[in-house]
């Protein structure tokens, strides 16, 4: 097989996000905004529609240009089977968004996730007392390991099937002060930060549990970029919390994904132009 190279005579450098549901996803205006910022001319990012099912056979089939994926629904647990080696973020909130070819072609998992969570929050190295997410599906456990470095207290878990929840979480529990309660409760002691991985149409009923804080304010980062503000984002800025939107976090992850992948840093100046071409395309849509 011929190696593809740029008009400068550079092998392309290829990568891609996969996943089901797949038209919509940002990725590809963030990842190539990073690539011209860092002057990666000869590097292209696509995207392609992919099941679980298919997950193993598409890798399977990719060329050794092929130097990193991005990882949507429903693949960042199939990705566990096609993975040559799982980060130790990534096996523990079990859940991988991301593949990174290694030198012996085999495939290193990441979860970018927990960085693009983390960073969203603006948090540092902030000790909170106690913490609250909402949810409990693959981007819940991914926030709950991105909590865990800078939460001393306990991190709740509210659900709207608790005991699924539990069994869900139990592997973390193991090592991790969780508490589960139902979704309804949430509200009841939120503690200083609160990320809501629910999806669009679970935000009206979170919302109508929002109440005026004591101070400090807590930060809440919805994870959902599309639509914003949610309602639930409303209700929070009307009673003085400080809100993230989900944007930020994908954001954040995709720079991380950018440093796996190309080996580059994503300073300041590339996240910049990630955020800007970010905007843009959600001002178009």
């Amino acid at each position: 097989m011929l190696e593809r190279v740029t008009a400068a005579g550079a092998p392309v450098q290829r990568a891609a996000v996969l996943g089901d549901p797949i038209e919509h996803s940002l990725s590809p205006v963030l990842h190539t905004a990073a690539y011209e910022a860092l002057g990666l001319t000869g590097w292209h990012y696509d995207r392609r529609r992919v099941g679980a099912a298919e997950l193993a056979g598409v890798v399977a089939e990719l060329g050794q240009e092929w130097r990193g994926l991005s990882l949507t629904m429903p693949l960042k647990e199939a990705a566990f089977d096609v993975a040559t080696e799982v980060s130790e973020r990534a096996r523990r909130a079990r859940s991988i968004n991301t593949l990174v070819r290694r030198a012996d072609g085999g495939w290193a998992a990441d979860n970018t996730d927990v960085i693009g969570i983390h960073r969203a929050l603006g948090l540092g190295e902030t000790e909170l007392p106690r913490a609250t997410v909402l949810g409990a599906g693959a981007t819940a456990r991914s926030a709950v390991v991105a909590l865990a470095g800078t939460v001393s207290g306990s991190i709740r878990v509210a659900a709207r099937d608790p005991r699924k929840a539990s069994v869900a979480l139990a592997e973390l529990s193991r090592d991790l002060p969780i508490e589960v309660c139902p979704l309804e409760e949430w509200a009841d002691d939120p503690g200083q930060a609160v990320v809501s991985t629910l999806p669009p149409g679970g935000s009206h009923a979170v919302a109508a549990c929002v109440r005026t804080p004591s101070d400090p304010a807590p930060v809440l980062l919805d994870v959902v970029y599309a639509g914003w503000p949610t309602p639930l984002a409303r209700a929070a800025t009307a009673v003085g919390w400080r809100v993230v939107g989900g944007l930020e976090m994908l954001i954040h992850q995709a720079a991380a994904q950018v440093e796996l992948m190309t080996g580059r840093k994503a300073r300041d100046e590339v996240v910049a132009a990630m955020r800007s071409a970010a905007r843009t395309a959600s001002d178009d849509d």
